[in-house]
Formats: C-alpha cells, sequence, structure tokens
C-alpha cells in the first residue's frame, strides 16, 4: 500500500470516526428530547383523567367518568381495578392491557410496551383516595412517529457521514498528491540518477520551501551538489595520481631498459629509479594519511610546543632548500606556546615554506613571522612569488586541487595534498589557515594557533612561626 493511499485512509477513517461519535451523540439527544415530550404529554393526559375519575361510596369506580372525555389523537388509557380486572378502556374494544409491568409495579412508572405490534409509551399510576387504593390508570400513546422520527434521523445522519468521508477521502487523495508529488520526482531523479550517472540533475522546488517537503527537497538537492564536487573531485585526483604514477613509472621502466641495454648497473639510471620511487613513496604516504585523518583514526600526541623554536628550525631547514637564490628572513618573532603535536605543526609550517620558496623566482623575497594576537598566535608565511588566481583560491585546501594556471609545474612539484593535509592538522589544533594572494604580487598564509597560558602559580608560603620556649 502506498503511502498516500495509507494518508488517505488514515484521514478518512478518523473522520468516519468523529462523525460516528457525533451522530451518536446527536441521535441520543434527540431520541432523549422526544422521548421527553411524549411523557411529558403523557403526564399531562394522566392528570386530566385522574381530575375526572369518579368513586361511588363503595370506593368503585365509576365508568361514567369518562362520557364526555374527548382524548387527544393517539392517545390510549385503561383502567384497571385492584383484582387487575378492566373496568374502562378507550378505545373500547382494546381489552388487552397495555404494560404488564406497569400493571404489577404499584407505583408511577415510564414503560415501553409493544401492543399487537405497535410500540407504545406507557405511563401507569396506581388511583387512591383517602379510604384506599381504587385502580390502576394506564395511559398510552403511539410510538410510529417518535420511531419514524428517529429512523429518518439516524438515515441522514449515516448519508451525512458516508458522503463527508467520500468528499474528505477524494480531498485528502488530492491533497496528499500534491504534497507528495516532491517524493516521486524525487524517487525520478534518484533512478535517473542511478541508471545515467548524472550528477548535475536537481529536484524542483515546486511547493512551499519552508515545509517539511520543501525542506527535503533542499537537502536532497544540496546532498547531490556536495555528491556532484564530491564526484568531480574524485575524478580529478584519478587524473591527477593517474599522471603522477605515469611519470616516475615511465622512468624507472626507462632506466630499468637502458641497464638492461648495456648489461650493466648505471649510476645515473640507479639515482633517477631511487628519486622517481622516492616521489611514490611521498604520494602514497599522503594518501594514507588523508584517508587516516577522515577517518579519525590519526593520533596527535599533544604536548606545550614552543612555536618560536619550530619556527626557527623551518627557517634553517627551508633556507638550505634555497641555496642562496633568494631572500629569506624573519621578520617579527615572539615567544608563544601552543598545546599539540610538534612534528605535525612542523610539517604545516614546513609545507607552507617549502611552497613559497619553490613557487618564488630567483631574486625574490620570503618573509616569515610569529607574533601574539589577543589570544591566539599568529603564524605569517608570505612570498613575491606569481601568486594564485582568484577561481583558485576557494580550492587550494581542496584534497587532490593544484592551481597549475597560477604556479608553474615543476618536476618536484608536489601532488596538490601539502595544502589539504595543513588544513586538516591546523583545524585538528583548534586553529585556522587563510590565504590571500594577487597574481604577479605574492601570496600570504595565515595559520592561526590558540596560545597555551602559562599556569599561575600563587605566592610561596613562608616558613613555620618559630615556638618560642620559655
Amino acid at each position: 500500500m502506498s503511502l498516500r493511499l495509507r494518508l488517505t485512509w488514515l484521514y478518512t477513517s478518523l473522520l468516519g470516526g468523529v462523525l460516528l461519535i457525533f451522530g451518536s451523540l446527536v441521535y441520543g439527544l434527540v431520541s432523549v428530547v422526544l422521548l421527553d415530550q411524549v411523557d411529558d404529554g403523557l403526564t399531562q393526559t394522566a392528570t386530566e383523567l385522574i381530575g375526572r375519575i369518579r368513586v361511588n361510596s363503595s370506593n368503585q369506580f365509576d365508568p361514567g367518568s369518562f362520557i364526555d372525555f374527548e382524548p387527544t389523537e393517539n392517545i390510549i388509557f385503561q383502567v384497571w381495578g385492584n383484582q387487575r380486572e378492566l373496568l374502562y378502556a378507550y378505545p373500547v374494544g382494546l381489552q388487552m392491557a397495555l404494560d404488564d409491568v406497569g400493571r404489577w409495579a404499584g407505583r408511577p412508572i415510564f414503560h415501553t410496551s409493544q401492543v399487537n405490534g405497535v410500540n407504545l409509551r406507557v405511563l401507569s399510576i396506581p388511583l387512591k383516595t383517602s379510604r384506599g387504593p381504587v385502580g390502576i390508570l394506564q395511559v398510552a400513546i403511539n410510538q410510529t412517529i417518535v420511531n419514524l422520527t428517529q429512523r429518518t434521523l439516524a438515515s441522514v445522519l449515516i448519508l451525512i457521514a458516508i458522503l463527508a468521508m467520500f468528499v474528505s477521502g477524494l480531498a485528502a487523495w488530492l491533497v496528499t498528491g500534491r504534497a507528495l508529488s516532491p517524493l516521486a520526482t524525487m524517487t525520478q531523479v534518484a533512478t535517473q540518477i542511478t541508471r545515467a550517472d548524472d550528477l548535475q540533475r536537481r529536484i524542483p522546488q515546486t511547493g512551499p520551501a519552508d515545509d517539511e517537503v520543501g525542506q527535503l527537497v533542499r537537502a536532497f538537492n544540496q546532498t547531490l551538489e556536495r555528491l556532484e564536487r564530491l564526484f568531480n573531485t574524485q575524478r580529478r585526483f584519478m587524473a591527477d595520481v593517474s599522471h603522477e604514477l605515469r611519470t616516475p613509472l615511465t622512468v624507472i621502466k626507462g632506466n630499468v631498459g637502458l641497464m638492461r641495454r648495456l648489461g650493466e648497473a648505471d649510476e645515473e639510471s640507479l639515482s633517477g629509479i631511487e628519486k622517481e620511487v622516492d616521489r611514490l613513496t611521498r604520494l602514497v604516504g599522503d594518501l594514507l594519511l588523508l584517508a587516516q585523518a577522515e577517518s579519525g583514526r590519526v593520533p596527535l600526541d599533544k604536548s606545550p610546543v614552543e612555536l618560536d623554536t619550530v619556527l626557527l628550525e623551518v627557517f634553517q631547514q627551508v633556507r638550505m632548500l634555497d641555496s642562496g637564490r633568494l631572500s629569506l628572513r624573519v621578520t617579527e618573532i615572539d615567544q608563544i606556546q601552543t598545546l599539540g603535536d610538534r612534528d605535525r605543526l612542523k610539517q604545516v609550517l614546513l609545507n607552507l615554506a617549502s611552497n613559497a620558496v619553490q613557487y618564488t623566482p630567483s631574486g625574490g623575497q620570503v618573509t616569515l613571522s610569529l607574533r601574539r594576537v589577543g589570544s591566539q598566535a599568529q603564524i605569517i608565511v608570505s612570498d613575491t612569488g606569481p601568486g594564485i588566481a582568484p577561481e583558485d583560491l576557494p580550492h587550494i585546501f581542496e584534497r587532490f586541487y593544484r592551481g597549475e594556471k597560477s604556479r608553474r609545474r615543476s618536476q618536484g612539484s608536489g601532488f596538490g595534498l601539502g595544502l589539504s593535509i595543513a588544513h586538516w592538522i591546523v583545524r585538528a589544533h583548534g586553529g585556522t589557515i587563510e590565504v590571500t594572494s594577487q597574481l604577479g604580487k605574492g601570496t600570504t598564509f595565515c595559520v592561526w594557533l590558540p596560545v597555551l597560558e602559562p599556569q599561575k602559580t600563587g605566592p610561596l608560603a613562608g616558613p613555620p612561626a618559630l615556638e618560642k620556649k620559655p
């Protein structure tokens, strides 16, 4: 059973239950009101009859009491003696007791009985005088009109309930169909995506955007957009990795073929193979680190880290790589501590500084600085290289992204993973990393890390007081 049919059945059933309760209440209330009106009429007629009754000196009923009495339509009455013998009946031919229960009750009582297939409402009243009991008066009225009214009311209520349930079911079917149409569209889009591998499809927003279905459509479209980005990223990654693997493998294969033709191990070929193997090792290591970072399985050995010491170590290593072709200097450095993994933080700074040296042409300038800003440490790595294109800036921290349009590609260049790793490490330490760049003027990376405040100790306690003895 579909969701639309289940909802329609639910709404119709709920309305049917409400109408059943309402109809029962209306039917019962009308029946009580009609019965009260009948009982009031019987009471009024019985009062009038009692006022006409005459008894003789022997305390016997006088049948002549009702000679000139003209009852209203549908009124039937009888007078029974103390021995339960019929003394008077109207109409005269009715000899059967109107109500046996009331005839023997000994007190005034209303009761519904059936005489000759006709439903009667009967009021039985014992007749008494100061000299003793006289008999029993039974006054009845034909309930045919009351029963007909009840049957008509029940038929009308049932008909209204059926009609209301039909209309509500039809309305619920149409409304739920309109409300659930985006779900059917989502199913079709998902099926089309599965069959055609087309992540560019989106679900059109046809209804209100702030209801549950509208929020679901928006969330589904956002999921599709994210999947499309991830798919494009993975596709670009596969292309980059394939290219990066192809180059060292081609070099290794060429060197192996050369040594095979020469019949001896060539030192230059072995050196080339070693370099390419190192490149492959770095690529696999970076990929493994990112995979572990995504799964949260990279442990961080956090302890107090002297950022100024780490920055100076990075400066010394980068200066050895520079070989004097650039102006490399530290413009500002403060003594700042942070809580983190020393090796990982050094990896971040070394990656940023190495990139700055690699992409800055000869005669350029690379500067490093460390200072405290409020409760955070600010580390800046700036260069005067070619800069990064504005369209590449939002993506440089994405995995496997490399903006080769703005930076030249060299044989020793990385794999587009270093900045992603740096971004993850900084974020794992509770910090942020920012970048600003202008084409032709250079690039500046800014790393923010929380400062580890030194623990404050209280004043030293003095020596205990010496007790002087007399």
